[in-house]
């Protein structure tokens, strides 16, 4: 079964990059910090709740932004089973018929939640350095952070 790795490097201006491979399927791109300001702590809402409610149904979307194209992260659960889908929008219309999806993986809950850990994690440690709050213009998403990281680790036992 392949793996899914995740990466979002150190903000600068604004923006940042975000990766995402899984075996051959890889997608790479640069986000702005805005509209969707609160996209990384959505995130770590829906990574959350994904990792402790199996009772989910149909799909949680999260909105995210390149400027001037708009990204949708689809999280569909089906048992211990979660598929990632992300969608491309040429403009920030968000129109179904012009999306494109750009990535897609499938794995367990806790898998997809310990690589997107894995690179929050980094983000966090590294956020003095890189003056993370200066650079994205928001702050790094703390409390979002520990209750993910609280629950994943609360998981492991």
């Amino acid at each position: 079964m392949e793996k899914l790795n995740v990466s979002f490097n150190s903000p600068q201006c604004g923006f940042m990059s975000i990766g995402f491979t899984a075996g051959e399927k890889e997608f790479h791109t640069t986000t702005a910090h805005a509209p969707h300001a609160a996209a990384l702590p959505e995130l770590l809402r829906i990574l959350t709740r994904l990792l402790v409610d199996k009772q989910i149904q149909g799909s949680i979307l999260l909105q995210w932004n390149r400027d001037p194209e708009e990204f949708d992260f689809e999280f569909r659960r089906k048992g211990e089973i979660i598929r990632l889908e992300i969608f491309q929008y040429p403009t920030e219309k968000r129109e179904t018929r012009e999306r494109e999806k750009v990535f897609e993986f499938e794995g367990k809950a806790r898998e997809i939640c310990e690589a997107f850990y894995e690179t929050f994690a980094r983000l966090r440690a590294d956020k003095d350095t890189d003056e993370f709050e200066f650079n994205w213009r928001a702050a790094f998403p703390e409390k979002e952070f520990a209750e993910f990281e609280a629950k994943l680790k609360e998981k492991r036992i």
